[in-house]
């Protein structure tokens, strides 16, 4: 296994190490929060204690760095993998300055982020971090299955990483507001992202046996005769004639 199979190989574990196992911590503490508000709502009190909410605000702040962390590592692994490929970096040296500069506000922005706390400010911060992500994204070397987005680990993705950053610049607004209107949009989604994440579990296995390792890529081109753009390629295995007699 190859240096660049290792890092391809980061972004699956740094999400079954770190991201479902917090992902997992935040929804629990999310319903004990809101059983326990309903709680003291209809009966003055619960046995669930206080201190559930303030987990799940700061775990739930873990999640979102975690979540655009994770995006970041797959979007530089398969964008520096067709700078290097295709050295860019001699052809379009600009581009690729260009590219890391896009790379570095994403990081920054997202550590203001946490740190801002007017809304105008949260909201340029959030809106620096969504859009850095989404140019990154659309960059040579990005395998996005946009003809079948229905099923993308990209676009699944994508959505529940700029949901998070959604939910993180309005965390104020939620415990300000006293018609629970911001807290209603909260829940309703961040209930979306969490069935992302579902599919997030099924497009990534998909997308683990889509892309070939390094060693592979050459049998793979060898055996079906087909030079693949950006791994993964799709191959398509025409029948054989003498099959369909």
């Amino acid at each position: 296994m190859e240096f660049r199979d290792v890092i391809l190989l980061l972004h699956p574990v740094f999400a079954v190490v770190v991201v479902f196992p917090l992902l997992g911590i935040v929804v629990n503490r999310a319903l004990q929060t809101r059983q326990r508000r309903l709680q003291t709502a209809t009966e003055g009190k619960s046995k669930i204690p206080p201190i559930v909410g303030q987990e799940h605000v700061q775990l739930g702040r873990w999640l979102t760095g975690a979540i655009v962390g994770l995006v970041l590592l797959a979007l530089g692994n398969d964008v520096f993998g067709a700078i290097f490929d295709n050295k860019i970096w001699e052809k379009q040296p600009l581009n690729v300055i260009l590219i890391v500069s896009v790379f570095g506000v994403a990081i920054a922005s997202l550590a203001l982020l946490y740190r801002a706390k007017t809304r105008l400010w949260r909201g340029a911060f959030a809106t620096l971090v969504g859009a850095a992500l989404v140019i990154l994204g659309c960059q040579d070397g990005v395998y996005r299955k946009t003809d079948q987005w229905y099923v993308s680990h990209y676009y699944y993705g994508m959505t529940a990483a700029l949901l998070m950053i959604f939910s993180l610049a309005i965390l104020r607004e939620i415990y300000q507001d006293r018609t629970n209107r911001w807290r209603t949009v909260h829940i309703v989604l961040n209930s979306i992202a969490l069935l992302i994440f579902i599919c997030q579990g099924i497009t990534g296995t998909q997308a683990l046996l889509e892309v070939p390792l390094t060693w592979q890529e050459p049998y793979i081109n060898q055996l079906y005769g087909q030079q693949c753009d950006k791994h993964p390629c799709t191959i398509q295995i025409s029948p054989n004639p003498a099959t369909l007699k």
